[in-house]
């Protein structure tokens, strides 16, 4: 059973770990988590990615994503290296980060995942990848 002061440092220590320049209280930060949060599906979300991001960047966001994908079904660096075009790299920042404490990736698989496992109408990967196409 962790103490107090055992969570207050497991919670410092996370905030280290994403970085102590990076204050995602600040108004700028805060307010693009909640525009993130706000699109209702698929469409709404790759219309504002779209408008946020170039198509470059939700090119590179979707091969590290996919990346993810892969090393959490054990699937080996080169693969993923030539399926993805990713540097080594990159490939080994996704592994650790994965794996990481803070578990962002971790969560958003899982959830997919489960979403995947309890629905039989069309996945919100497939949606999206059918949404990003048109």
């Amino acid at each position: 059973m962790k103490t107090e002061s055992g969570k207050l440092k497991t919670v410092y220590r996370k905030g280290q770990e994403i970085g102590s320049d990076m204050d995602w209280k600040a108004k700028d930060k805060a307010s693009l988590l909640d525009a993130l949060l706000s699109p209702k599906n698929a469409e709404e979300m790759a219309r504002f990615l779209r408008d946020l991001m170039t198509q470059q960047e939700i090119e590179e966001f979707a091969k590290r994503f996919e990346a993810a994908r892969m090393l959490s079904r054990d699937i080996q660096y080169n693969a993923i290296i030539e399926k993805t075009g990713l540097s080594s790299a990159t490939v080994a920042r996704i592994a650790k980060w994965l794996r990481g404490s803070l578990g962002g990736y971790r969560l958003v698989l899982d959830r997919i995942s489960s979403v995947h496992h309890h629905t039989h109408a069309v996945s919100p990967a497939r949606e999206r990848t059918v949404l990003m196409r048109t």
